[in-house]
Order: structure tokens, then C-alpha cells, then sequence
């Protein structure tokens, strides 16, 4: 009976657990009331908290307004969570690399629903990428008489032919290829656009065409700024130079163009250029020049002479069936960076005789690229060393077209449509995509800075620039 008495006057077990769990929440409340109401103190948090909370966050446009910002964003991934997408209409579109570099494949948000290029064939391959709406017909026509089968858009793009201010061009002066930048811009005013980009080569800035263009965008309420841009600067790997001018109705560009560079050069890597530096902006952390190497070091010895019936990389991967005394000159100059001046050192009864006549310039004919350095501009007749240094860095060989794609930055998923002659020249007139990414990423900020104050929202990023305020840069022709 004591026993019995005595477990009477205890507490159950079960009755034990119950109170202990009602003074847990009690303190647990306790000390939340008493966080409420204390001041807080950042450097008490764990890392991982604070970690947390910025993957959370979301600002407004005005946290995008900066192309370097909207870089960071993109490489995130973070564009695509944008509530907002832009209309883009491409002219003189070509295969597509300046589309392509402003479309979610590359992590842009911008929307391609119109194009036009007179080649059937670029038209084609532009479609089979993009969805069919790139026409062949007549630009001047369709300016003059059919203006309105073009849809509205937010953005124009494009690079009316260069060959009429090429340096390659003997009759450059009279070229009328000069003018089609005049039904670009009565395009761009019928779409209401408010900001177009404009590709060309390095000499139309400053020529009187470039005049006429900043004249005639002024009169439809453009303001404008421009630059020569180092595709290498950008993370292509590959130092071909290009010109954009860019039209904003609604700010002052300058304010967002040129972009800062992504990628710098090596010290060790030479300073020849073809054109002046025009500015030394960089994002924070940027890296180094994208080579050869990179590129195409990872691909096998080409097979056959023609389009090969294989996924890519390896569809576009074939070579060429060289002549015996081809393959003597390529076996005598086997040094990556050897020209047509080393085959001539080596063996001159090797060397054309008008390669020994012309004892200035021509570097590059015949050249050898190097692994380690980013490639030279590559043009349309890649296939052929005898045009520039096209031949592979170790193999007896020229570049192949996968290798050229791969060197102007196109991913392998990418689908050229058309013979090898039509896929050359595709590949070799296009904006290398992943410039024209950045070109985009400056089109997004200036769209970004007229949004913010309509309270649109969009996943921010952690880069914040660590330069300085903005100049114009100045231009050197």
C-alpha cells in the first residue's frame, strides 16, 4: 500500500513529456518576442543565412539598369525569370548570330518576330533556328510598298551590308550598298521601335554615311553613341573588330553603351591591332582571352570532304582533299604561327611567285593559328590558308566549318542548313553571338531603366560594378 501511495502523488510520464513541451514553445515564444523588439545585428548571422536571404531577394528594373549587372544576371540564368520580354525585328539578318545573341539561348529574354536577308539560304538556316518569319524579298520594296506586313517591335537590329566601306572593297566609294542603312531606319520607324542597334565594319564611323545615319535617327527622335568593339574583349575567341551604333529615343545611351569587357588580354599576347583600343572598362573579375584551344581543342581529326550525316559537333567537321604540293607547303611550315615568310625562309621552291613578289603585308596568308591565342577575323573562304591563317595550329590541314562556327562562338546546337559553300559564308558574314550577348545586355539595361518606375520586378543578382562613373570613349579611326 506505501508503494502504491507514494507513485499516486508523482506525475505520469506521459504527463511529464506534455509540460516539458509546453515550456519549450512558451521559451521558444519568449525569446522571439524579445528578437522582435532588439536591434538587429547583421555580423550575428550565420553565413548561410545571409546567403539565403539574397537568393530570395527581388528588385526593381533599376537594379539592372548597369550592363554589367544585367552580365552577371544572364550568366545566372537570372534574365529568363523576367516578367518582361521584348519584340525584336533583324535586318540583313544573315544566318541569325546577332539574333541568336539576343534570345534565351544565350540567356536573353528578347523575343525575334520578323527578319529579312536577300540569301535564300542564310534565310533558311535563320528560320530552322528561330521559327519562320525571315523573308527574301526586296528590303526596298517591302520599305516602300509593303511596309506594313513588318509587325511592331521593341528593338531593331542589324548590319546593312558592309562590303561598300570593307577595306577589301577597291570600289568602296561608289558602292551603293553604302545606302541601304536609309530603308533600316524607315523600318525602324515604322515598328516603333524606341532603340535599334546597327552592325557594320570598323569604317563606316566617321565616314559621311555615319553622318548621315547619326543625322536622319536624330530626326526620328534617336539619340545616338557608338563604338568599335574586339569580338575577344567579349568571350569569343577570336579578335575580329565590329561597329555598332545604337538609337535610344527614350535616354542617353552613352549612359549604358559600350559594354564593359568581359575577358582581357594576356600580357604576354601581342599588342597588334588593327584598330585603336577605344576604352578600358572591365567587369569586375574578368578573364582572360578565349583561345584556340578552347574552342576546338577537344575535337577529333576531321573525316571526308563533305556535310556529314552525324550529330554535332562532328556534321560540320570534314576537310578538304588537298593537292600533293598543298601538303608539301603545309608540311613545310609545321610551327604553329608560321606564315607564307617562313615558307619562303624554308622553302622557296615552294612559294608562289607572287607571294615573293609582294615582300610587304600578308601576314597572315598562310598562316598557322596558335593554340594559345584567340584566332584572327574569320571571313567566308576560311577553307582556303592561302586567304588568312586558317591552317590548324599542328595538323596538316585548314580549319574545318565546325571548327569556324566553334571560333565565332555559334554552339554546336546551332543548325546551318545549305552546301559547305553556303554554311561558309553563313558562318563568316555572322555577329559572333556571344559579342552580340553584350550588345543585348546594354539593349536590356536601357529597356530596364524605363521600366523601373512601372514597379516591374525581376530576380536581382549579387554584382554590383566597382568602376568608375562612365566616359564616352574616345575614337581613333
Amino acid at each position: 500500500m506505501s508503494v502504491r501511495r507514494q507513485s499516486a502523488t508523482l506525475p505520469s510520464r506521459r504527463f511529464q513529456s506534455i509540460v516539458c513541451y509546453v515550456l519549450r514553445i512558451a521559451a521558444s515564444n519568449c525569446r522571439r518576442e524579445k528578437t522582435k523588439h532588439a536591434p538587429s545585428n547583421r555580423h550575428t548571422e550565420p553565413r548561410h543565412a545571409s546567403k539565403m536571404k539574397k537568393k530570395q531577394s527581388t528588385l526593381r528594373y533599376d537594379a539592372l539598369t548597369d550592363n554589367e549587372a544585367v552580365y552577371r544576371a544572364r550568366q545566372k540564368g537570372l534574365l529568363r525569370e523576367s516578367p518582361r520580354t521584348y519584340r525584336i525585328v533583324d535586318l540583313f539578318s544573315g544566318a541569325g548570330g546577332l539574333t541568336l545573341g539576343f534570345t534565351k539561348a544565350l540567356g536573353q529574354v528578347f523575343e525575334p518576330v520578323w527578319a529579312n536577308d536577300h540569301n535564300a539560304y542564310a534565310a533558311k538556316t535563320y528560320n530552322a533556328n528561330f521559327g519562320n518569319h525571315c523573308t527574301t524579298d526586296d528590303i526596298l520594296e517591302i520599305a516602300e510598298h509593303r511596309i506594313d506586313e513588318i509587325p511592331k517591335a521593341d528593338v531593331v537590329i542589324g548590319g546593312p551590308p558592309c562590303q561598300g566601306f570593307s577595306l577589301l572593297n577597291k570600289n568602296r566609294d561608289g558602292d551603293p550598298r553604302k545606302q541601304l542603312w536609309r530603308p533600316y531606319l524607315e523600318i525602324v520607324k515604322h515598328t516603333g521601335a524606341e532603340v535599334f542597334v546597327m552592325e557594320n565594319v570598323p569604317q563606316l564611323l566617321g565616314s559621311e554615311e555615319h553622318e548621315e545615319i547619326a543625322e536622319m535617327a536624330h530626326s526620328l527622335g534617336f539619340k545616338t553613341t557608338f563604338a568599335k568593339l574586339c569580338a575577344a574583349d567579349y568571350g569569343v575567341p577570336q579578335t575580329r573588330w565590329r561597329a555598332f551604333i545604337i538609337g535610344c529615343k527614350f535616354t542617353d545611351p552613352r549612359a549604358f553603351f559600350p559594354p564593359k569587357k568581359t575577358h582581357q588580354r594576356p600580357q604576354e599576347a601581342s599588342k597588334r591591332t588593327m584598330f585603336s583600343e577605344e576604352f578600358d572598362l572591365y567587369v569586375s573579375r574578368a578573364r582572360p582571352w578565349r583561345t584556340v584551344r578552347d574552342a576546338i581543342g577537344d575535337l577529333p581529326p576531321p573525316e571526308g570532304t563533305e556535310i556529314r550525316d552525324e550529330p554535332p559537333p562532328l556534321d560540320l567537321h570534314f576537310g578538304r582533299s588537298p593537292t600533293p604540293m598543298s601538303m608539301k607547303r603545309y608540311r613545310a611550315i609545321p610551327k604553329e604561327g608560321m606564315n607564307r615568310f617562313d615558307l619562303q625562309e624554308r622553302a622557296p621552291e615552294l612559294t608562289p611567285a607572287c607571294w615573293i613578289r609582294k615582300t610587304e603585308g600578308g601576314t597572315d596568308l598562310f598562316g598557322r593559328l596558335w593554340w594559345d591565342r584567340p584566332a584572327f577575323t574569320i571571313r567566308t573562304e576560311f577553307f582556303k590558308p592561302e586567304k588568312g591563317r586558317y591552317l590548324h595550329p599542328c595538323q596538316h590541314r585548314p580549319i574545318t566549318h565546325r571548327e569556324a562556327a566553334r571560333l565565332q562562338s555559334f554552339p554546336d546546337s546551332f543548325r546551318f542548313t545549305g552546301s559547305k559553300i553556303e554554311v561558309a559564308k553563313q558562318i563568316g558574314n555572322a555577329v559572333p553571338p556571344m559579342l552580340a550577348a553584350r550588345i543585348a545586355d546594354c539593349v536590356f539595361a536601357l529597356l530596364a531603366s524605363k521600366e523601373e518606375g512601372y514597379g516591374r520586378q525581376v530576380f536581382a543578382t549579387e554584382a554590383q560594378s566597382d568602376h568608375g562613373k562612365r566616359q564616352r570613349p574616345q575614337y581613333v579611326a
